[in-house]
C-alpha cells in the first residue's frame, strides 16, 4: 500500500487532564491526574471514579445553535475554542473552499444522555424527530461541528465503539487519497452518560479507584468524557505527520476481545505495512490499555507478538479515564505530542506491572525523543485500529 504522509496542521482537545494543549501537557508532565470520585449528579450511586470535564453543565450552547444543546455538544464546543483551532480550519477553508473540507467524526454514544434524562424526567413529549437529529443521533455531532466551523464538504460519522475516532484517520486519508476533499477534519466526542456508566457496571468493569492499566492488581475501568479534533492537509507543513493505518475487525465476541489478540495484532500489521516501517522503527507505543484485566492481557499478546522490548508502550487513561468514542483521537493527539515534544509519558496509577505482561511498559516518562509512535484503539465487535505517526523530516 503506497501512503504519502499526512500532515497533522492543527490540533485541540478537552479532557479530565485538562482543556486545550496547555493544560493537558503541564497535567502529563506532572503525573496530575484527571480523575475523581464519581461526582456525575446522574448516576451519583455508582462507587467508582471518572474523568470529568469541569464545568459542562453550566455551559448551554447559544440560542442559534441551542437546537444542538446537549452535554455532547458542549463539551465539543468547548474542545473546538482552545489552541486557535477554529481560525485554522477557516485558513483551510479560504485555501480550498468550504465544500472541500471534510469533517469526519467519531463517538459511541452521541448526546444520548440528552434522552435519557428526558425520559427520567417524564418529557417524553420533547422526544420529536429534530430532538432525535439535532442531539442523539450518531450524526448530531458531526452536523454541529461541520456548522460551528461553517464547513460544506463530505461529513460522515464513525461508531464503531473505543475505536470510533482513531478510525476517522483513515476514513479521512481515503478520502484526500480519492479527491473527495483537499484538507479533512477529523475529531471524536464522548461525553458521560448513563449507558455508558451504567452498562460498564453491570458487566463488572468499573474499578473502584483510579484505574491502574497493566498493574498487577488492577480492578477496571475508569469511564471519562473527552473531545479532540485534528486539521489534516496534504498541502501543508506540519510538526508531525500521520504516516499510516490498520483496520480490522476479528468479531470475536460483542463485549469480549480476541483471547489472543488476533484482530489486534492484525491492525498492527497493517499500520506498520501502511507505513513503509518495521516494528523495530517504533518507539512508543500508546497501548489501548483500558486496565480491565482481559482487555490488558491480550493487547499486551499482540504487542508482544510483533514487537520486542526495545519498543516503550504505556497507557494514558490514569490522565483521562477511557473516553470511549473519543479515546482514539485523544491518544493520537498525545502521541503527537510525544513526537512534537521529545518524550514519552509514562503509565500513571501502575504501581507493579502484571508479571504476565511481557511489553515494555513505561513506568515513568522518558526522554527518550521518540521519532515513530503507535496508538492502539480497540472497541467492541472486534472493532480495532492501530495509527503510525512519526516526526516530519
Amino acid at each position: 500500500m503506497n501512503f504519502s504522509p499526512l500532515p497533522i496542521v492543527a490540533s485541540t482537545l478537552a479532557n479530565a487532564a485538562g482543556i486545550g494543549w496547555t493544560q493537558v501537557r503541564a497535567s502529563m508532565r506532572n503525573g496530575v491526574s484527571g480523575l475523581r470520585r464519581n461526582d456525575f449528579e446522574p448516576a451519583a450511586g455508582l462507587a467508582t471514579w471518572i474523568g470529568r470535564v469541569e464545568g459542562i453543565e453550566r455551559c448551554p450552547l447559544p440560542g442559534s445553535w441551542a437546537h444542538f444543546d446537549c452535554r455532547n455538544h458542549r463539551l465539543a464546543l468547548l474542545a473546538l475554542e482552545q489552541d486557535g483551532f477554529a481560525s485554522a480550519v477557516a485558513g483551510a477553508c479560504r485555501r480550498h473552499g468550504r465544500d472541500r473540507v471534510g469533517v469526519f467524526m467519531g463517538t459511541s454514544t452521541s448526546g444520548i444522555l440528552a434522552t435519557e434524562l428526558a425520559f427520567r424526567a417524564g418529557e417524553r413529549a420533547a422526544l420529536t424527530p429534530d430532538f432525535y437529529r439535532y442531539r442523539h443521533s450518531m450524526y448530531a455531532v458531526t452536523e454541529f461541528v461541520r456548522t460551528v466551523l461553517d464547513t460544506h464538504g463530505v461529513a460522515a460519522t464513525v461508531s464503531t465503539a473505543c475505536s470510533s475516532s482513531a478510525k476517522v484517520f483513515a476514513q479521512a486519508a481515503r478520502a484526500i487519497a480519492a479527491g473527495v476533499c483537499d484538507a479533512a477534519v477529523v475529531g471524536g466526542v464522548d461525553s458521560l452518560a448513563l449507558s455508558t456508566l451504567y452498562g460498564f457496571n453491570a458487566l463488572a468493569l468499573l474499578s473502584h479507584e483510579p484505574c491502574r492499566p497493566f498493574d498487577a492488581d488492577r480492578d477496571g475501568i475508569s469511564i471519562g468524557e473527552a473531545a479532540g479534533f485534528a486539521l489534516l492537509e496534504r498541502s501543508r507543513e506540519a510538526p508531525v505527520d500521520l504516516l499510516g493505518y490498520g483496520e480490522s475487525c476479528d468479531a470475536h465476541h460483542m463485549s469480549s476481545p480476541h483471547p489472543e489478540g488476533a484482530g489486534a495484532a492484525a491492525a498492527m500489521r497493517a499500520a506498520l505495512d501502511c507505513a513503509a516501517l518495521v516494528p523495530d522503527d517504533i518507539d512508543y507505543i500508546n497501548l489501548h490499555g483500558t486496565a480491565s484485566r482481559a482487555n490488558d492481557t491480550t493487547e499486551d499478546l499482540a504487542v508482544a507478538s510483533i514487537f520486542t522490548r526495545r519498543s516503550l508502550a504505556g497507557s494514558t487513561k490514569g490522565w483521562t479515564g477511557h473516553a470511549l468514542g473519543a479515546a482514539g483521537i485523544t491518544e493520537a493527539l498525545v502521541c503527537a505530542m510525544a513526537l512534537e515534544d521529545g518524550w514519552i509519558p509514562g503509565t500513571l496509577n501502575c504501581r507493579n506491572v502484571d508479571p504476565q505482561i511481557r511489553s515494555h511498559i513505561a513506568l515513568e516518562p522518558s526522554n527518550l525523543a521518540p521519532r515513530h509512535a503507535l496508538s492502539n484503539s480497540f472497541g467492541f465487535g472486534g472493532n480495532n485500529c492501530s495509527l503510525v505517526l512519526g516526526r516530519a523530516p
